[in-house]
């Protein structure tokens, strides 16, 4: 199926038209020319029956006897096509917004996901003959292409990934509006914008994961304070052997790195010992 435009006449031109032949008929009966005022008065009911009323940013699909005839966009009062059925179909802008839903991730991690979907009809036609109740299409259309998008990427890693669902939301969210387009287009809707309003573990792994996240960060803290260490004990070497404050050799070097790791590295703060004696 594909839009197309009906036959239609201005509203208030057609109503015109209308009482002209509902008084051409009264004056032919009052005349005794029963045929002919029968006729005129028919003739006006059957137009009658073409006026229809088109709110705005609505639609009016004409139906005449099971065939698809056109549709009205326009906003107002018109006459069409007599006997015909008028559905309406709203062009508005809506949005529809999916339930939490419990899915596995590519790794295989239950979480938790929703989205909020925005979209419009564009093609009366095909929402009114190609589906039934596009709006309930749109809404188990919306959550499929949820449940698919969340498990082709993982929730979260801590390794190097190119997407995640955390770390990537714009991303996914454009991947899973370029989806739904794919998937709602047969019924004439288009996708404005698809976000993710929800996303996190599901609560069987939500502390186990949390957890894993924290060791990772204490991993990581450590990892720079380390190198941060390291780099603070060769400054320290070199500058002592620039300036000649003292003559270490290898073994006392390996010492005083030791030692300024064990002060610069350890959670607690370290206690000087003070030597008095000699350096060997």
């Amino acid at each position: 199926m594909k839009e197309t435009q009906v036959w239609k006449l201005n509203g208030f031109l057609g109503v015109l038209v209308i009482a002209v032949f509902i008084t051409l008929g009264v004056m032919m009966l009052i005349n005794t020319k029963v045929v002919f005022g029968v006729l005129f008065v028919a003739i006006a009911v059957i137009l009658a029956s073409g006026i229809t009323i088109i709110q705005p940013n609505k639609a009016g699909v004409v139906i005449f006897f099971g065939k698809y005839l056109g549709t009205i966009r326009d906003s107002g009062m018109f006459l069409t096509v007599p006997f015909s059925i008028r559905r309406s179909v709203s062009l508005r802008v809506n949005n529809f917004n999916s339930k939490k839903l419990k899915v596995n991730d590519v790794e295989g991690n239950p979480i938790e996901i929703a989205a909020v979907i925005v979209y419009k009809v564009v093609d009366s036609a095909k929402a009114v003959f190609d589906v039934d109740h596009y709006e309930e299409f749109v809404e188990i259309q919306s959550e499929t292409a949820i449940r698919h998008v969340a498990t082709r990427y993982p929730y979260d890693t801590f390794e190097n990934v190119e997407l995640t669902l955390r770390g990537n939301s714009e991303e996914i969210s454009n991947e899973l509006a370029a989806e739904l387009q794919d998937r709602l287009k047969v019924a004439g809707v288009e996708v404005l914008e698809a976000r993710l309003t929800h996303l996190a573990y599901s609560t069987e792994i939500a502390q186990a994961m949390l957890q894993r996240q924290q060791a990772t960060a204490i991993i990581a803290a450590r990892q720079k304070i380390v190198e941060g260490a390291v780099g603070m004990a060769q400054m320290a070497i070199k500058q002592l052997e620039q300036d000649k404050t003292v003559d270490l050799d290898d073994e006392r070097k390996v010492q005083m790195v030791n030692n300024l790791l064990v002060a610069i590295v350890s959670e607690k703060s370290t206690q000087p010992v003070i030597n008095a004696g000699t350096l060997y």
